[in-house]
């Protein structure tokens, strides 16, 4: 297993070049110059020349040791991306909204996942009856409605008229506080194609002869749904899970956005919004980073659960 480790780290190599390479070429090449995005509109030549130096933007692009290319790598292998369009360093700004996000996303990831593959364990051994049939019909009107349909109805319904949450984030508010109403709507979002999914997986494995045999010899429906059909169902449940967690450390998107939580989502809404591109190529880095050192905990994950997948 060492070995596969090793080489499937070397494989990361050419993976985190190529892109370091296109956010280069998109953010630096494409994009050109913004210094004078940097100084605004009625900045003097003095003051776009100290930015052009600041930044390094008067450095030739590619052929020369201190190139700007050859700083962009060297920057993101040492994870210094510089200062943001406001001046502040940008790894301050992604290490201050991890927290936050994290403590939106891990909720909602734990459980998202618990509900669902229970779900789906209890419909797949009902397939057939009303339940699993009142169960699919709900997930597929779930993963119909748009996720700003939740959001909006969260915040207008569950806490701007009944009072049961607080709408916006606060300083003041507690952690539980602040998150209680997005991990809701997270959960209740998610679980739609999540229990879809699970339940197929589920169904492959209570059609096994298998669990004809588990049932044929006196076992009771729990043991056999959770020690057997559940444990030789973990491949594509491993899949689904171990890849979703890098996505965890980037935040959500619309709910921080929408709750004004100041987590990484809400700093990437923030730098799209105001063309920050050190903020973005950071994010994007970082993102191909977490995406492929988890891909190779997924391989090996499925070496720990399932004995008959090697990793020679």
């Amino acid at each position: 297993m060492g070995a596969y480790i090793i080489r499937r780290l070397l494989y990361t190599i050419p993976i985190v070049f190529g892109v370091l390479l296109l956010t280069f070429i998109l953010f630096t090449v494409v994009g050109g110059d913004i210094s004078f995005e940097i100084a605004g509109k009625n900045a003097s030549p003095e003051t776009i020349k100290e930015i052009r130096e600041e930044y390094g933007f008067n450095k030739p692009l590619f052929l020369a040791w201190d190139s700007q290319l050859v700083r962009h790598f060297k920057d993101a292998l040492t994870f210094d991306f510089g200062r943001a369009l406001d001046r502040e360093p940008v790894i301050d700004k992604i290490k201050r909204g991890v927290g936050p996000s994290l403590s939106l996303t891990i909720p909602i990831f734990f459980g998202e996942v618990i509900i669902s593959v229970s779900i789906a364990l209890v419909i797949a051994f009902l397939r057939g009856r009303i339940w699993d049939i009142l169960a699919v019909i709900l997930c597929i009107a779930g993963m119909s409605i748009p996720y700003l349909s939740f959001i909006l109805f969260g915040q207008y319904f569950l806490a701007y008229k009944l009072r049961l949450f607080p709408v916006f984030f606060s300083p003041d508010l507690s952690v539980p506080q602040y998150v209680a109403l997005p991990v809701l709507i997270g959960i209740v979002t998610g679980l739609g194609g999540s229990v879809r999914f699970y339940r197929t997986v589920m169904l492959d494995e209570m059609r096994a002869d298998y669990v004809r045999t588990a049932f044929a010899k006196g076992l009771d429906v729990k043991s056999v749904l959770f020690k057997h059909v559940l444990k030789n169902a973990m491949i594509p449940i491993l899949t689904q899970v171990v890849l979703a967690i890098p996505f965890l450390f980037l935040g959500s998107l619309l709910l921080e956005r929408f709750f004004g939580i100041p987590g990484v989502g809400y700093l990437m809404v923030e730098a799209i919004g105001s063309r920050d591109y050190f903020v973005i190529n950071a994010m994007t880095y970082i993102s191909a980073i977490l995406f492929v050192i988890f891909n190779l905990i997924t391989d090996v994950c499925y070496a720990l659960v399932d004995p008959r997948i090697t990793l020679d």
